[in-house]
């Protein structure tokens, strides 16, 4: 069985303030913090764009993680999309300083004929339209998940509604479940986005954790306390990739069990990205450090 995944998504360097100081120029963006979190269990091959200030060393950490870059554009003379956010003592929400664009403006996702027969998608939070564009060039996908965010939901809803009929997974979080939705009740939120065509729902709640809508069930699994948080970017991602690549890894990821066991390794691996700035956490994690605490959490659950 072929394990692989194509994520496609942005490409970063991120600024960061938090009260635990600040970095400049950081590698981030969704496809990477996505990529690096699921190459812990499988192979991905990465789609996106970046500049030439990207640089041999930024390709050379993804590498590092056997990441396939055959999908990775490079644009000559052009810069890196630059994110600049700043978080309070409570880590509730970024505040975004700057946004610039650069290359991700005009990005329009080619996948290599290599990358088309790949059994497992992710499409990261990117336009719809592009999104919908990725998956007409994919051949027969087995799992198709999707995530998005409240800038798609206000300004192009019509064609994210479009791709959620296609979709198998959609993660999402609680504000944009009320946004999509108009339903404050994030049960009966839940339950109205699986009426929308995704097969699973997952909404991610932060220090909540993240709760699980399928047609039959209704799970919560709660977050993995940190002692310290530093720096909260990519969670989602990371969660994300975290599920992804295991779920990937099973004969049947409808199972609920499984489903289950994926969300307990986004959490995991998520609870490792927040304890330091940009990847630098993720990007040195060791796969038996995440078996050690996915084992302590999902004992302290009884579940799994």
């Amino acid at each position: 069985m072929d394990k692989s995944i194509v994520v496609v998504g942005s490409v970063a360097f991120d600024s960061i303030e938090t009260v635990h100081g600040k970095t400049e120029q950081t590698l981030g963006g969704s496809a990477v913090y996505f990529s690096l979190a699921s190459s812990a269990f499988t192979n991905v091959k990465l789609v996106g764009v970046a500049g030439e200030d990207f640089g041999a060393e930024n390709i050379a950490k993804l590498r590092a993680h056997k990441i396939d870059l055959e999908g990775l554009e490079i644009i000559k003379k052009g810069k890196t999309f630059h994110w600049h956010g700043s978080y309070d003592k409570d880590y509730n929400e970024a505040l975004t300083k700057k946004t610039e664009l650069n290359v991700f403006e005009t990005f329009d996702p080619q996948l290599p004929l290599s990358y088309r027969n790949t059994p497992n998608i992710f499409l990261a939070n990117i336009d719809p339209d592009l999104q919908m564009r990725v998956l007409d060039q994919i051949k027969k996908p087995r799992l198709i998940a999707c995530d998005t965010m409240n800038f798609w939901i206000t300004g192009k809803k019509k064609a994210l509604l479009k791709l959620l009929k296609r979709v198998h997974i959609l993660f999402i979080n609680e504000m944009e479940a009320r946004m999509l939705t108009g339903e404050h009740n994030l049960i009966k939120a839940g339950h109205m986005v699986l009426q929308m065509g995704p097969e699973v729902v997952i909404v991610k709640r932060g220090a909540s954790g993240a709760t699980l809508f399928t047609g039959k069930e209704r799970i919560t699994l709660p977050a993995l306390p940190v002692e310290d948080v530093v720096d909260p970017t990519g969670a989602g991602d990371s969660f994300g990739g975290g599920f992804m690549g295991y779920i990937s890894t099973v004969k049947n990821w409808r199972s609920l069990n499984e489903i289950k066991k994926a969300m307990a390794y986004g959490t995991v691996i998520s609870s490792f990205n927040v304890e330091n700035f940009s990847v630098s956490s993720i990007y040195r994690l060791k796969k038996s450090a995440i078996e050690k605490r996915f084992k302590k959490y999902t004992a302290s659950l009884k579940i799994c």
